[in-house]
């Protein structure tokens, strides 16, 4: 899809200087912009590049100044860096404007959905799913028995969404990402064998959610596992049975969280984190890469280190640590002091 300078300008309430009719299909970064590209500056380090890039288009701030003579079309607007974010949104939303139920693909009885559904080829919708208006589903998705899908969420290809899910709307599920799969419930037998025991709850996720691929979020022992609106979810994921993710808190790579954990509203966890079940984290609690979460945590704490300490004390720690061969070192010399002195 092609649009011009002055339709970009448009929708930025920005000011063109230079062609307003020429025309751009595609993004680019400025350094790499060729014919037909739009970019930006923001960085005032990449501005050379703005004497030099081939993109038709290039959004400046209003109170850049050039020092030499710019062959693109430039858009003065009042932060750059926004307003390219707002053009990012709106070439996604063309790419993403998909309707129709595409064959083959399977709708079971019951099954009742809004306007503008896209149903992706090779998909499976379960017996009496509710879907919402301008949902996506993208090919090889499976979406089970009584599921409820809200308004404007997206399923990329290849999600798994189990029984009587609940997602909400403006959510979106990447691809290779499970919700409702069994949680990990065995009881150990006289014999030594385990016994599985029946995962009869659900998985609830919120308004506004967006979890990465291929992270598995389990369904309850009973009642429900529950993703509150907002939260962020990453790619490789594990959120077990009955964990509940309090509003707007991230959760990058890797990380797991054991079952029936409470995790409050607005956290940051990092990457490679683990968290034991049956604790509760605060509200407005980070987390910081790779530390091993064992005991309950109060709002506000920054924590780091496996078992996990205050944020503060493990800096100081480490400090220690690494002057530990000196220490010792150190240590060896007052005994030999001290022995001479005996």
């Amino acid at each position: 899809m092609k649009i011009t300078a002055e339709q970009i300008a448009e929708v930025l309430n920005g000011v063109i200087v230079g062609d307003s009719t020429v025309e751009v299909s595609k993004l680019s970064k400025i350094e790499e912009g060729d014919k037909g590209s739009i970019t930006f500056l923001s960085n005032l380090k990449y501005k050379h590049f703005l004497y030099t890039t081939e993109a038709s288009v290039v959004i400046v701030n209003k109170d850049f100044q050039p020092t030499q003579p710019v062959k693109a079309t430039m858009i003065q607007v009042d932060d750059s860096y926004s307003a390219f974010t707002k053009i990012l949104e709106y070439a996604n939303q063309i790419k993403l404007m998909k309707s129709g139920i595409e064959q083959p693909s399977v709708i079971s009885e019951g099954v009742e959905y809004g306007d503008d559904l896209y149903l992706g080829s090779f998909s499976y919708i379960g017996k009496n799913t509710k879907i919402g208006n301008n949902v996506k589903i993208y090919p090889n998705s499976f979406v089970g028995d009584n599921v409820t899908i809200g308004d404007n969420t997206i399923l990329f290809a290849g999600a798994r969404i189990y029984s009587e899910s609940v997602i909400g709307k403006n959510c979106v599920i990447h691809s290779g990402t499970i919700i409702g799969s069994d949680g990990f419930g065995f009881a150990p037998n006289t014999d030594g064998t385990y016994a599985k025991i029946p995962q009869i709850g659900n998985v609830v996720i919120e308004d506004n959610v967006e979890i990465g691929s291929c992270t598995t979020v389990d369904r309850a022992t009973l009642g429900s596992t529950i993703i509150r609106k907002g939260v962020k979810l990453d790619n490789q994921i594990q959120i077990a049975h009955n964990v509940e993710v309090g509003e707007n808190t991230v959760i990058a790579s890797q990380t797991g969280v054991a079952g029936s954990a409470k995790i409050g509203k607005n956290c940051i966890i990092g990457g490679q984190v683990g968290i034991v079940g049956h604790i509760t984290i605060g509200d407005n609690v980070r987390i910081q890469a790779q530390t091993g979460v064992g005991k309950s945590i109060k709002d506000g704490d920054v924590i780091q280190g496996s078992p996990a300490m205050p944020y503060n004390d493990f800096t100081k720690s480490y400090i220690y640590f690494k002057k530990l061969p000196n220490i010792v070192k150190d240590i060896e010399e007052l005994k030999k002091i001290k022995d001479k002195e005996n």
